[in-house]
């Protein structure tokens, strides 16, 4: 997830994430928003949108993790 300046808007860039395929600054436009999304993506097993762009390392748990406690 990708945050405006001001850590409380998304960034309105509208590029697709490689990880989960979230467009920033539209499927993440609210707190609501994300979190509907992330579980959706969670729900079909944290798949990978750009699959050659997956790090061999990558770990779902430890992405996860990195999430601050408020927006979890």
């Amino acid at each position: 997830m990708v945050w405006g300046p001001n850590g409380d808007d998304p960034l309105y860039s509208f590029e697709i994430c490689p990880c989960c395929g979230t467009e920033f600054g539209y499927e993440d436009c609210t707190l609501k928003a994300t979190r509907i999304n992330r579980a959706r993506w969670l729900e079909k097993g944290a798949p990978w949108f750009e699959v050659e762009k997956r790090p061999d390392d990558w770990d779902v748990n430890e992405q996860l993790s990195k999430i601050p406690a408020e927006l979890l």
